[in-house]
């Protein structure tokens, strides 16, 4: 009798402290992540590889195809909303974009008009003119600062060590030609106000597989070891700083420029001081995946935040939770890549060969 009457005692007070939890109010925004794959126009840009994306290249990259994109990818833009957050992303970063153009372009479609997106884009030395970018709505952030940070690689290593000497003695990098300099994108850094609070953004989108994932891996743990110096940096000024990192890596979380050069941890209390929390690793090992290879899912979306954003204290913005989003018209429903993204060809505009990927910031609100 005793043991029942603790029972019902236990009941009682775990429901009274879902009440009160049920009670709390949060202020809630949605950072996004989306790789647009080949967001071009249909101008023949001299400067770069961008050839085969216009009306008379082999894509036949026509305006109606050109404006069926812009429609494709201002749904989906505008569909990363969920009940908990009905709104559609504040801060959303993008990678595949070729100019400004193509950004002002897509902001105009009548599903993200209303949102009033902001712009932050610089062009990158990649050979085929595509960068990064930021759009965030303008209600809820403002920037203060940004630039693009190079990525200085070489296939020649004791370039590399030249680069490093020259940069830590503050003097300019001169390229040579016989560096054999391997020309990427750029990493996007942007600080603002969410609301108020300070937080940090970079944008990225390592260097490719190109050559093979062996021979192609140094580059991107370069990427990864400049992204920790950029985070370092911010946590020099301020030892809080609230950074989140976010792009195509062009790896999984598994790989050793996500886990060695970034130094991103899948648990939160694995994450040391100054460390980063990577909520898509447990997600790669659940079986999820952001694009498709030969039958083979993987996650090279990320997005990953600093741990002054784990903690539980939800006074100021702090992480909730991660998601993959891949809504059933994202996905190709026949052929041989059945269940794959649903990606353009040359008879179909569909969306992209990766999924979007987006992480929630909450704060409680005190009525």
């Amino acid at each position: 009798m005793h043991t029942l009457k603790l029972k019902f005692l236990l009941i009682f007070v775990l429901s009274i402290l879902n009440i009160q939890a049920q009670s709390k109010k949060y202020t809630i925004h949605t950072v996004a992540f989306y790789n647009f794959e080949n967001l071009f126009d249909t101008i023949n840009d001299p400067t770069t590889h961008d050839d085969e994306w216009t009306p008379a290249g082999v894509q036949n990259w026509t305006k109606a195809k050109y404006q069926q994109k812009l429609k494709n990818l201002s749904i989906v833009l505008s569909d990363i909303r969920t009940p908990e957050n009905p709104n559609a992303p504040t801060i959303i970063g993008g990678s595949e974009i070729e100019n400004r153009g193509v950004l002002e372009d897509l902001i105009k479609e009548p599903k993200l008009l209303k949102f009033d997106y902001g712009i932050i884009h610089f062009d990158s030395p990649d050979k085929r003119g595509i960068d990064v970018a930021l759009l965030y709505q303008k209600k809820y952030f403002k920037p203060t600062s940004y630039s693009n940070i190079p990525l200085y690689i070489f296939k020649n290593k004791e370039a590399i060590k030249e680069e490093e000497k020259a940069e830590t003695e503050n003097e300019e990098v001169k390229i040579k030609p016989q560096n054999n300099r391997v020309f990427t994108r750029d990493q996007l850094l942007v600080t603002g106000y969410l609301e108020g609070e300070e937080i940090s953004i970079i944008v990225n989108h390592w260097p490719s597989r190109s050559g093979g994932e062996k021979a192609s891996s140094k580059f991107r743990e370069e990427a990864g070891k400049l992204n920790r110096r950029i985070i370092d940096s911010l946590q020099r000024i301020n030892p809080n700083a609230k950074v989140i990192t976010m792009g195509d890596l062009n790896d999984g979380p598994y790989n050793k420029s996500v886990k060695e050069a970034l130094g991103a941890k899948a648990k939160k209390g694995d994450v040391p001081e100054f460390g980063v929390y990577n909520p898509f690793e447990e997600m790669f090992y659940k079986g999820m995946g952001t694009l498709a290879f030969r039958d083979s899912w993987d996650i090279f979306d990320q997005i990953i935040v600093s741990k002054s954003l784990i903690d539980p204290n939800f006074e100021s913005f702090k992480f909730w939770k991660a998601g993959i989003f891949n809504r059933s018209y994202l996905i190709q429903t026949s052929g041989k890549y059945k269940g794959y993204p649903l990606r353009h060809t040359l008879t179909e505009v569909g969306f992209s060969d990766h999924f979007p990927v987006y992480i929630y910031l909450i704060k409680e609100i005190h009525l």
